[in-house]
């Protein structure tokens, strides 16, 4: 028999460590690991490289900034090249679901180069009474903003398909929303992933420091304070535990939100968290300007370290990047911190981040990454073992490494929408040159080359969070 593609040469990464196998496959799929060759259509070479489990990003924002038929052209690519297989877009739509939800569906399924998830944004009460119709959709997981609320409620919504126009809106998500949200998550088997600042404490802090004419990442900083992040992760992880739903907390980047986390794990709430790079990489007592302002705010130098202490110890379970695809022109429209746009994009660079401060200055190990960039992610969300491992019948979904590989970062390198990057200039040691999405290249050597549309919704089962 002749298998399409055989991998030879690599060291493939297991969560038990790493083994010099030869990666065969077959029809998307690793029908073998074998110490023999096989033969194949297609051998791709992998000496020198480590193969890793897909990586999935899982927490992007793309569509709010253009419409998603381009900005999974755009995001998808820079996906890709950064070793990204499967990115879990954080979709925020106004109307209900019955009646917004198809179209982004159609335009995203012919747009991607590499495979995709979605998370549901709820903002309302119908869109609670709709949760039913996106699991029937393939959307098993939801997601809650307790940022946005009273006077900053204000957010921009997913394009309509085919727009170019920004859908401004303004949203109350009340403790009651947060509950019902919850509650009927816990119902239908799903996770609920949580943005834990508490809004009417955040509007108070906004507003005193406004009016005290402060300015900067460190007033934005205080503005929002960590303590406003415990606050809201105490309010939702009671919820979790009364309805018996698992809770996960995205973009964990302050030591006072981990403690408060802790504390809720031992009353026995089902939690996972999630970090993201600039976190691990970013403080404000370091960054000048306004290019990282972000919700929660980058905090202090002693905050990045506890992350990185947190990450060490297995405390924290994924990596998302909370990539934004906006632009310069946007981000910057104001003249001080209040009016900047808050996030920015990352897709293409969290794996190089945690190579180069990570693996390669031995703060985590390689059988860590794997954990934080994949297989943890599979698990939570239902995608495992099709996704989230390098094991006979799993998805060919296979990110080929270069640990001595440096290379300086740039925006143009990713081809994203973006026109700017919070790590321009860094060199980083350690960058994915391979991107393989169900057996197909579709990334080589910083340029994409595979088709447009490879990329598809990912199935993904319920309950089975582990």
């Amino acid at each position: 028999m002749t298998y399409d593609t055989v991998i030879v040469d690599s060291h493939v990464m297991f969560p038990q460590g790493m083994e010099n196998k030869n990666i065969v496959i077959d029809e998307g799929k690793i029908v073998g690991l074998t110490n023999d060759l096989p033969s194949c259509d297609n051998k791709i070479n992998g000496n020198g490289l480590i193969s890793v489990p897909g990586p999935i990003d899982t927490h992007v924002h793309y569509g709010v900034y253009s419409p998603i038929n381009e900005a999974a052209k755009t995001e998808s690519h820079a996906a890709a090249i950064g070793g990204v297989t499967t990115m879990m877009r954080m979709l925020r739509l106004g109307d209900p679901f019955s009646s917004s939800l198809q179209s982004q569906l159609d335009a995203a399924s012919q747009n991607h180069y590499v495979d995709y998830a979605i998370h549901a944004s709820i903002f309302t009460s119908q869109q609670i009474n709709e949760m039913d119709y996106c699991v029937n959709k393939g959307i098993t997981s939801f997601k809650i903003y307790m940022n946005l609320g009273g006077e900053i409620g204000h957010v921009y919504m997913d394009m309509p398909p085919n727009s170019s126009e920004l859908v401004a809106a303004n949203v109350d998500v009340t403790n009651e929303i947060v509950e019902q949200t919850v509650k009927t998550a816990a119902s239908l088997g799903c996770p609920v992933l949580v943005h834990a600042e508490d809004y009417e404490s955040c509007g108070c802090g906004i507003k005193t420091a406004r009016e005290k004419k402060q300015d900067g990442l460190s007033a934005w900083s205080e503005s929002r304070s960590p303590e406003f992040e415990a606050k809201a992760i105490k309010t939702v992880s009671k919820f979790g535990r009364d309805y018996d739903c698992v809770i996960y907390f995205v973009h964990i980047g302050s030591e006072k939100a981990l403690k408060q986390i802790q504390e809720e794990r031992k009353l026995g709430t089902k939690i996972f968290v999630e970090t993201c790079p600039h976190y691990l990489t970013l403080s404000y007592e370091k960054q000048d300007g306004y290019l990282a302002k972000v919700m929660p705010p980058i905090r202090t130098e002693n905050d990045r370290k506890a992350i990185w202490n947190a990450l060490s110890a297995n405390q924290i379970d994924t990596i998302g990047t909370d990539h934004v695809a906006n632009q310069l022109k946007l981000k910057l429209g104001g003249d001080d911190v209040w009016s900047a746009l808050a996030g920015f994009p990352g897709i293409g660079t969290v794996l190089p981040i945690l190579l180069n401060d990570g693996v390669n200055k031995n703060k985590i190990s390689l059988e860590q990454f794997i954990r934080f960039t994949s297989q943890n992610a599979a698990k939570i969300f239902g995608m495992f073992p099709q996704k989230g491992t390098l094991e006979k019948n799993s998805d060919a979904d296979v990110t080929m490494i270069d640990l001595k590989k440096e290379k300086k970062v740039s925006s143009e390198l990713f081809g994203g929408f973006s026109d700017y990057i919070v790590y321009e200039g860094r060199i980083l040691k350690g960058w994915p040159v391979k991107t393989i999405v169900r057996g197909e290249l579709i990334a080589e050597d910083f340029e994409v080359i595979g088709k447009l549309g490879h990329g598809q919704l990912v199935k993904r089962n319920i309950g089975k969070n582990s």
